[in-house]
């Protein structure tokens, strides 16, 4: 795929509306995707998946194939609805920005176009806004899509960062079994990510972790000696950056190789992005775990 036409997420700061940033961001992944060499999704992925040996002959769309010279079953909207989630930590650690935007707007932002992607392919979307307890609660619905993107337009930094609680309160929350997509910088261990997430997975949900990060969190780029404040207690520590910049490089890099280890050994999706990463790619890789799913169903 051609990177050339990704969007970066401080141009998309521009725009002050949320669902005209999501259309924009949504159309032109859409449109790209269909103009790419990536053989893995169908003219229209909403409605059709690749044939897979033993598949009934009789819900291959033979349109498609005069068209694409390759083989695409019939899905019907029975066969493609879910119930797509979002659970958006609001914590106050997710208010910090070295330079660009913020990791809560990238935040939002990148929910807002999977939410808009995920009802473009029929399913029914909901948010669940979090710190410490949850905050904002948007039933996954089919007529939710305008709800969820005010409630993304109108919020702000809540309390200190949490995790199993909200979670648990989410798990006993969902009715039905759902696409869980967690939005979050993840500022605990990955044994207490994976202990919290298991509320949602041992529930037959499936789970799909976007960690976001400062790129200035994950390099610590600074020179000059000086008070760091942690965003979550407010507490101030005198750091010399020269003298611990590898120590800390090293232990953001076991921190996020530890979560993808672990959580992905327990069945759970981990993709780490900085808040400078195009929002079409965080996209791809949400419609790449989509497609697996359709697969295994």
């Amino acid at each position: 795929m051609s990177y050339s036409r990704f969007l970066d997420p401080e141009v998309l700061a521009r725009i002050d509306n949320l669902e005209l940033l999501a259309r924009t961001v949504v159309d032109g992944f859409i449109n790209g995707l269909h103009r790419s060499l990536y053989l893995g999704f169908s003219i229209d992925f909403a409605e059709h998946r690749p044939y897979m040996p033993g598949d009934d002959i009789r819900r291959i769309d033979w349109r498609v194939f005069g068209r694409t010279d390759r083989l695409y079953m019939k899905e019907f909207e029975a066969d493609t609805n879910a119930s797509f989630i979002v659970a958006l930590d609001i914590s106050r650690s997710m208010e910090y920005s070295s330079a660009g935007i913020s990791k809560l707007d990238y935040a939002r932002y990148l929910a807002a176009c999977l939410t808009f992607l995920s009802r473009r392919q029929r399913d029914r979307v909901g948010i669940v806004t979090f710190d410490e307890e949850l905050v904002d609660i948007v039933p996954a619905s089919a007529k939710h899509l305008d709800i969820v993107l005010h409630t993304l337009d109108r919020l702000e930094v809540g309390k200190s960062g949490g995790l199993e609680r909200p979670v648990l309160k989410m798990a006993e929350l969902l009715r039905r079994r759902s696409i869980v997509t967690l939005v979050s910088d993840l500022y605990h261990s990955p044994e207490t990510v994976l202990h919290s997430l298991s509320y949602l997975k041992n529930r037959g949900n499936e789970v799909i972790v976007f960690h976001i990060l400062d790129p200035a969190e994950l390099e610590f780029p600074f020179e000059d000696m000086g008070n760091f404040e942690d965003l979550e207690t407010g507490e101030r520590v005198p750091v010399i950056p020269e003298k611990i910049r590898d120590e800390y490089r090293e232990q953001v890099r076991a921190h996020t190789e530890g979560l993808a280890k672990l959580l992905g050994e327990n069945g759970i999706d981990y993709f780490l992005f900085d808040t400078s990463t195009p929002l079409d790619y965080a996209l791809f890789k949400y419609l790449s775990r989509r497609e697996q799913l359709s697969r295994v169903r």
